[in-house]
């Protein structure tokens, strides 16, 4: 009885420092070795390196929104949102911290704000298609694919002639599986800009045969280059 008794506790001290070991680092289901305690502190180095910013600049609309996104990520609502309002407040077109507040206020089950905000920002970025691209662009983001449609529409609406804009709300279409709408509208950017040879491609294996217009219209290349330098940023 007495050895059953010493077996039984071995089992149980055995069991504990496997579970504790479990806890302390683990693998992802790509075999990469990840420790919570490590992960926790990475973060808390991110959130004090982004308060020391703040220190330094209290009206930096970047810090707001990225200290936002770590609360967000914790589930502390409230002051997610309070940094969102402050980078919204230092920095009306920081299209980022609107489409996250918006995500934000569906995570919090607050739909009825939600929708009213999220009409709210659509409207203000009405006056501009580079606006309305980058707005939607950062809905698509958090899968937030109706307002990113509403707002790919209400830009291509003013500039019909972009390619950029056109390409965007094609390839929406082609990660949607609509091929027809896809179609349309990257076939609608290769005819305003020919020389897209990645539009080709993707033409050519939706079954679609291009040829270069004999005129070639003008294109805002603006909103390229303000879409390259966003997504580098984010990298």
């Amino acid at each position: 009885m007495k050895n059953m008794t010493i077996i039984l506790f071995i089992a149980v001290a055995v069991a504990v420092c496997l579970f504790a070991g479990c806890q302390e680092q683990q693998k992802t289901v790509h075999g990469e070795k990840i420790s919570d305690k490590q992960l926790s502190k990475e973060t808390d180095s991110d959130k004090l390196g982004l308060l020391k910013q703040l220190d330094k600049k209290f009206e930096n609309p970047q810090a707001h929104y990225e200290l936002g996104k770590i609360y967000h990520s914790e589930g502390l609502w409230d002051k997610a949102e309070w940094e969102y309002n402050k980078a919204l407040a230092f920095d009306p077109v920081h299209h980022d911290a609107q489409a996250a507040m918006v995500k934000l206020l569906i995570d919090r089950k607050s739909e009825t704000r939600s929708e009213i905000i999220a009409d709210m920002y659509i409207s203000q970025a009405s006056v501009s298609a580079k606006h309305s691209l980058l707005l939607g662009r950062a809905f698509q983001e958090r899968m937030l694919d109706d307002y990113a449609l509403g707002c790919y529409r209400q830009a291509v609406k003013l500039a019909p002639n972009s390619s950029v804009i056109n390409k965007q709300i094609g390839y929406y279409y082609l990660l949607k599986k609509d091929k027809r709408n896809a179609e349309r509208y990257l076939r609608r950017s290769f005819e305003i800009n020919p020389r897209q040879p990645e539009i080709a491609g993707e033409l050519g294996r939706l079954g679609v045969q291009v040829q270069s217009p004999r005129k070639r219209k003008t294109d805002t290349k603006s909103l390229e280059k303000i879409l390259e330098k966003k997504d580098k940023s984010k990298k």
